[in-house]
């Protein structure tokens, strides 16, 4: 089961480097520039398949993090949390299943989402009894699991018209269930480090899946698309910088909750680091990389010090930390509008990640207020948010890339450049 999911699992960096094969795009986001005042609902106004199949992947690996989230608040009995972090998987169920009745047939919705429900319910159950000690409830719950993974394998399997494999989507759902399992056993017993690195892989993992059901699921018209090298990129792109979007989340909350599980929830937010830089090695080279990752981890450490000073009630530390990060938005925006020269520019994107900034600062706020709600709605939006920062940036990547080709470069491979990170 685990040599699936490695299957299943797309390495960062060989995708990363398909963008040197692409001519690059010109389609822009719709949305307007993020800003610290940004509202947190989020309007999708595009409509193309491969951008759906985007949202889906979004969407699926969003639902890990969040029901790994929803088990956690069980297992440290913090009810208030519990209830934002229910009424957060239940807006991600809704919109998952709402996107899989565009994607492929409102027909399938009637289907899906009780499916998708009763296995988040389970989930939940499994948890509540780990945190009770009741191994009975307990294994009922992994019995019910197990039934829920196989119905909804079969079900969605059933639908591809032959092009998914049932085993290899059961042993996919059955991998994702074992993940949340796993990590809920592991934080019940203090194991952090296990628990987190289980948390990244689940992550990972899901939102794979989601591309292994849009390329199953869709007409051929439209899965040819999701072969593109600039539609992988943006996909790619936005699975890493949206997982530093939670990850930011998760070691900000043990930052001013001052949890037993920092140092481990530090080790993830690297870990994410390390691929992001990984990534821009393989498509600027290793100096460039470098130079993003001395500011990157500059932009990490003044967020995660303002969540220290939230803690210690320290304002001055807080403004410190405020105006660090005004400063790394200003250099990440000049090094990046430089690297793809200037086809993003320096203010709009000083503007974009001073709201990226602005949204986390603003949802470290809430949660050390104890407004559980006002933080995930928050999160809920800088996560989509990211996506949409993700695209501009991997068209803008992959022209740049692509303009560095030699002539003939985008038919010989990948135009006599290195690949690998």
């Amino acid at each position: 089961m685990r040599a699936t999911g490695r299957m299943l699992q797309r390495l960062a960096v060989p995708i990363f480097c398909a963008a040197l094969l692409t001519g690059g795009s010109t389609v822009r986001s719709g949305h307007p520039p993020l800003t610290e005042n940004s509202t947190v609902h989020v309007h999708h106004v595009r409509q193309s398949a491969a951008d759906l199949a985007v949202r889906l992947q979004a969407l699926f690996g969003q639902h890990s993090v969040l029901a790994a989230d929803a088990m956690r608040s069980r297992l440290r009995g913090d009810d208030d949390f519990v209830q934002a972090a229910d009424a957060a998987l239940g807006r991600n169920t809704d919109a998952m299943t709402d996107l899989m009745g565009q994607l492929f047939g409102s027909d399938m919705v009637g289907e899906f989402g009780p499916l998708w429900s009763g296995h988040v319910v389970e989930l939940v159950a499994y948890a509540s009894a780990v945190a009770g000690r009741d191994d009975s409830t307990r294994e009922d719950a992994r019995v019910e699991l197990v039934d829920y993974e196989r119905r909804l394998s079969e079900y969605l399997a059933g639908l591809s018209d032959g092009r998914l494999d049932p085993p290899a989507v059961h042993h996919a759902l059955a991998a994702h269930i074992e993940h949340l399992t796993e990590q809920a056993d592991a934080y019940a017993a203090g194991d952090y480090a296990t628990a987190d690195r289980i948390y990244r892989e689940a992550y990972r993992h899901l939102y794979d899946v989601g591309l292994v059901l849009a390329d199953g699921l869709l007409p051929a018209r439209d899965r040819a698309e999701l072969r593109e090298p600039v539609w992988r990129l943006r996909s790619q792109l936005g699975r890493v910088l949206a997982e530093h979007v939670v990850l930011v989340e998760h070691v900000t909350r043990a930052a001013v909750a001052n949890t037993p599980d920092f140092d481990a929830a530090a080790a993830m937010i690297n870990g994410n680091t390390r691929d992001l830089v990984a990534a821009m090695s393989a498509l600027f080279g290793a100096d460039v990389a470098g130079d993003f990752g001395d500011i990157w981890g500059d932009h990490i450490e003044s967020l995660v010090a303002y969540s220290g000073a939230l803690a210690a009630g320290d304002r001055s530390a807080q403004a410190r930390a405020k105006n660090e990060l005004q400063g790394y938005e200003r250099r990440i925006a000049a090094f990046l509008s430089a690297a793809t020269g200037d086809r993003l520019t320096s203010a709009r994107l000083a503007t974009a990640f001073a709201g990226h900034d602005g949204m986390l600062l603003r949802h470290a706020d809430a949660f050390a207020a104890r407004d559980y709600a006002t933080a995930h709605d928050i999160a809920y939006a800088v996560y989509e948010h990211g996506f949409d920062l993700a695209r501009e940036l991997a068209d803008a990547f992959g022209e740049t890339v692509a303009a560095a080709l030699p002539r003939g470069g985008a038919q010989t491979g990948y135009g006599g450049l290195a690949v690998g990170g």
